[in-house]
């Protein structure tokens, strides 16, 4: 019967055949090297094998990333700024858009659209969804008892239809829980509050003067 199909095949040199080969050392170096000889060329094989393979399956893949990294980037462009203003409580403005309508005086009610971030740029809460684009605006009072200073701040002075984007240090911002504005729902309140004492970024849109 043949050697079993996972057996590997050692073919010994004619000289080990002969009687005079009788230096038993030597028979055993002879074998260990042709024994190598033959596991190597066999993991060799495996190893080109499946490099063929590898570069069968991802070079596609390879072919399509260079496609993607080739192809221009959009470019995403910040709004112009019109005006910088700093404030001496410390807020810093910038003026977005210019509204064409009823300027907001103090003790106003206005409704309002914002977006708030930390000064990192890590998002907190928005009026509006981020992903249909819905907004549920809020109405606000322009005193000194229910708004954050340096919100009522920023909006003072501001036309409806105009955005303003501010730095409001936490020294004119939520110095306690009460202060306005706070979304109802108990995650984006925790996570506003969270932050509270923190300088903070408002994205503001003024919708309308009451």
């Amino acid at each position: 019967m043949g050697a079993p199909a996972s057996q590997t095949r050692i073919s010994f040199p004619l000289a080990l055949a002969s009687p005079r080969f009788l230096d038993v050392k030597q028979f055993r170096v002879v074998v260990t090297k042709n024994l190598r000889e033959k596991v190597t060329s066999l993991a060799f094989k495996k190893v080109l094998r499946r490099s063929i393979l590898e570069l069968m399956v991802f070079a596609p893949i390879f072919a399509n990333a260079n496609t993607i990294l080739a192809a221009p980037m959009i470019e995403m462009k910040e709004p112009d700024v019109i005006r910088t203003l700093k404030l001496p409580s410390g807020v810093r403005i910038q003026e977005i858009v210019e509204g064409k309508g009823p300027e907001a005086s103090e003790g106003d009610l206005v409704e309002i659209n914002y977006v708030c971030r930390r000064s990192n740029g890590y998002f907190v809460h928005s009026t509006v969804d981020q992903f249909s684009g819905e907004s549920a605006p809020v109405i606000l009072s322009l005193d000194d008892k229910q708004i954050i200073e340096g919100l009522k701040e920023v909006l003072i002075g501001m036309k409806a239809g105009g955005k303003r984007r501010a730095l409001i240090p936490p020294s004119v911002g939520y110095i306690n829980e009460n202060l306005a504005p706070v979304p109802e729902e108990f995650g984006p309140r925790r996570s506003l509050l969270s932050h509270m004492k923190e300088p903070l970024i408002f994205e503001v849109q003024l919708l309308k003067v009451l």
